[in-house]
Order: C-alpha cells, then sequence, then structure tokens
C-alpha cells in the first residue's frame, strides 16, 4: 500500500487483505499472533463489512480485487466520549494566565459572556468536527455549558450542527454546570427540558457541598421522569477529601436509576486511602457507572504549581477498576482552551499517550477498547468501534503493524474509511479562524 497515492476502491467490493485486527475489536476469525492482534482479511461490499476471516481465504477471486496491507494496523472508527467543542480554540483570545484549573476557570467564564455567540460556536464547532473527522473519528460527545443566559444560543447551535455532521460523525451533547446551580430554584427543570427536548445527556460538575446529596437525588429523579441519561464531572482535584464519586454512585444505587451513567475525571480518588478506594469502587460497579479518564488534560491541570515538579499524574485508577468490571474509556476533553492549551481531538493521540502516562502497556492487550467498543457501549451505541460482518466500513488504516510501532509513531501515515471510501485528510487550518481571536 503506497504512502501518498489515494486507494482506488471500488464500490461494489474489495478486501483488504493480510491486515492486523486487534481480537478486541472483532468477532472474526483472525490469526493470533499475540498481545490481542491477528492477522486478517477484510470484505468490504457495498460500504459494509461483509467477513472478517483468516488471511488468504478472501483473496484470489476475479471478481474482488485485493489491497495487500501488508501487515498494517487496521482500527474502526474512534469515538471520543467527552470533549467540549463550545470552549474549543479560543487559546489564541484568551489563554490560561498560569495553566491551573482556577485560572482556566477565570478564563472561560470572561470569554464566555463577552464572546460566545451562535456564529462563534457554529465556527469554533465545525473547525473542531472537521478535524475529528480527518483523523478517524466517528462518533463525539460534547459538553455544552449551560450556565443561563449560555443555555438559550449553544443547545440551538449543537442542533443545528448535529443536523449538518449527521452523515459524518454522530454528536451527542450533555449539560454542563456547577453542582450549586441545582440550589437555584426552577433551574433543575428548565435545563432537564431543554436537555430532552435536544436529546441530550444531564449532568453536573460534582465537588463537595453543602447538600450535595439531596442535589443529587433531585438530579438522578429529574433524569428518571424525562428518560435521560447522566454525565458527570467528577472531583477534579488534588483533594483526597472530594469523594463525589462514591456519592453518586449511591444515589444511583439509592434512587434505583435504570438509565446510563458516566463519571468523568475522577481524579482525586488516586489520593484516597485503599479503604475508601475499594468501598467507592464497590459502589461505582454496582451502580453499573462508566468512567472515562482525560489524561491529557489532567495531566496538563493537576498538581500544577509555579517552579515545582508536579509530583502526580492526575488521573484515574483505571486497571482498579477495570479489574472490578466496571467499564472504563479515554477520551480528548479539551482542545486549545484554558482548559488544555493542546490538542487535536486525535484518538491515536489520546490513545497512545493514555499508554504511556497509564501504563496501559506489557501488554497492550485489549486496552485499545477505551477508544472504540467501550465508549460506543457506554454512550448507548454498541454497534460502534467495531470491526464485524454488517457493520459500516468506517476504518482507519496503518503502516505501522503492531502496539509497539503505532506508539513509536502515532504520526505516522494513516488513512480513513468511511462506509468502504478514503476521504481527504486534509486538516482544517487555524487561520480560519484568525478573525475569530481578534481582541
Amino acid at each position: 500500500m503506497s504512502d501518498a497515492a489515494r486507494l482506488d476502491l471500488p464500490e461494489s467490493g474489495y478486501v483488504l487483505a493480510n491486515a492486523t485486527v486487534p481480537s478486541a475489536v472483532t468477532s472474526g476469525t483472525i490469526n493470533h499472533m499475540g498481545d490481542g492482534l491477528g492477522r486478517a482479511d477484510l470484505l468490504i461490499e457495498r460500504g459494509e463489512i461483509a467477513s472478517v476471516a483468516p488471511c488468504g481465504l478472501l483473496v484470489g477471486r476475479d471478481d474482488l480485487p485485493a489491497i495487500d496491507l501488508d501487515g498494517g494496523l487496521v482500527l474502526p472508527a474512534f469515538v471520543d466520549m467527552h470533549t467540549h467543542l463550545d470552549k474549543g480554540h479560543i487559546w489564541p483570545r484568551k489563554p490560561n494566565p498560569d495553566g491551573t484549573f482556577p485560572g482556566a476557570l477565570t478564563a472561560v467564564s470572561e470569554d464566555r459572556p463577552a464572546r460566545w455567540s451562535a456564529q462563534d460556536l457554529r465556527r469554533r464547532m465545525d473547525f473542531a468536527l472537521r478535524t475529528a473527522h480527518a483523523h478517524g473519528t466517528a462518533m463525539v460527545r460534547t459538553h455544552l455549558d449551560s450556565i443561563p443566559p449560555q443555555e438559550a444560543i449553544s443547545w440551538p447551535v449543537f442542533q443545528e450542527v448535529r443536523r449538518d455532521w449527521a452523515d459524518r460523525i454522530e454528536i451527542q451533547a450533555s449539560a454542563l454546570y456547577g453542582v450549586e446551580s441545582l440550589l437555584q430554584p426552577g433551574f433543575l427543570d428548565h435545563i432537564a427540558d431543554i436537555v430532552r427536548d435536544a436529546g441530550g445527556t444531564l449532568g453536573a460538575v460534582t465537588y463537595m457541598i453543602e447538600g450535595l446529596e439531596s442535589s443529587l437525588d433531585a438530579l438522578f429523579q429529574a433524569a428518571s421522569r424525562r428518560g435521560l441519561d447522566l454525565d458527570f464531572h467528577v472531583d477534579e482535584t488534588a483533594d483526597p477529601q472530594a469523594r463525589s464519586l462514591r456519592l453518586i454512585a449511591e444515589a444511583a444505587l439509592r434512587n434505583r436509576f435504570k438509565g446510563r451513567i458516566v463519571c468523568g475525571h475522577c481524579c482525586s480518588l488516586a489520593l484516597q486511602d485503599a479503604e475508601e478506594v475499594d468501598r467507592t469502587l464497590d459502589l461505582v460497579a454496582r451502580a453499573g457507572i462508566g468512567v472515562v479518564s482525560l489524561p491529557l488534560c489532567n495531566m496538563y491541570l493537576m498538581d500544577r504549581q509555579a517552579g515545582r515538579t508536579p509530583r502526580w499524574r492526575g488521573v484515574t485508577l483505571l486497571h482498579e477498576m477495570r479489574g472490578r468490571g466496571i467499564p472504563v474509556a479515554v477520551a480528548s476533553d479539551n482542545t486549545r482552551d484554558p482548559f488544555y492549551a493542546y490538542g487535536d481531538l486525535d484518538m491515536v493521540e489520546v490513545f497512545t499517550q493514555a499508554v504511556r502516562i497509564l501504563h496501559l502497556d506489557h501488554p497492550v492487550g485489549d486496552w485499545i477498547r477505551t477508544v472504540t467498543v467501550t465508549p460506543a457501549q457506554m454512550l448507548g451505541d454498541p454497534m460502534r468501534g467495531r470491526i464485524d460482518a454488517g457493520l459500516p466500513a468506517d476504518l482507519v488504516l496503518f503502516r505501522t503493524r503492531n502496539w509497539n510501532e503505532l506508539c513509536a509513531r502515532p504520526s505516522g501515515p494513516r488513512r480513513v474509511l468511511r462506509a468502504g471510501q478514503e476521504i481527504g485528510r486534509n486538516l482544517p487550518d487555524y487561520r480560519e479562524l484568525d478573525d475569530l481571536m481578534e481582541p
């Protein structure tokens, strides 16, 4: 397979021959090689995966042209389950003054009321989605700042953008606000109705405030009445006394909540004693909660002090969670905004950095599920993030042949297929947003 020339892929059908496929993302038959990888041929017909078979079984038919991948790795299109498209790419006009969490909060609280018009949001969100699409992502959940009056702008824009992108990326949205907002009369019903009408997910940023348990009960009950799922930002702090993850799990069990629950960040858990960790994780497993870690953003924010080297990584306990059967994922989080100055919504970068930061290696095994199968299931679409017969041929093809090569060279050549056809990978130019960055 050439690195440069666009692949000539007949819509009627072809074979991707001699591919390396992770066993964790397919139920097809592959020739296992170790470390969760195997060799296979993929039959693509009319935009779908028609078959996954051991190498050689699908090659040789005159009516099926074959593209020899020479052992190149093939992954399903990615699922980025925790992003902030409404904040993305405001760094040039509103950088974080010191890289800290309080600095990020202040910067965003100043930029939002001054600059987040419908036009501003729409352009920045579209720029971000074009980037994610070019990198190979097919499903995204974004959190939307929903503090009045911003909710009246952001949710209609989200619905417009979702319609515009429906044939390229499936986009979900979750409401974002501090948990103390639930104490304001009428706020919860107001935002829950907006979320229901937009087909979104309810949520909150949780931390240890007085009356947190009763606020969580009200939130769970409001979601239940409207048939909504829940997605929380949880304990994004270095304070070991921040234990709202446990309180969320207790509230889920207490209220017999039937919907899906996701908790993001959960940073403080890594600083708590073993007894508290065991107690919390037992409850999280019983409540059926999924956890998403945001390693790039939390490495950037957590334990940052001027003139002092950080002492911990800021990430949560993914190994311990997975050992208890808790679904775990990793995602991009913020992109070029005060909460994370960098990032490009590239799930290859997110995965390979997560392998390094969280030690998801020796072996890598099935950790690729954290950016494919598992987040898709947590977002309610169990057919995404897989390479199986009958599914759309939404694939990412690499020249690298194994996890070591991918993690050593994550920026190396890749091709993105959607419905079996290669898409252009020209990334949008930052200059497109220059007029939005003027003071």
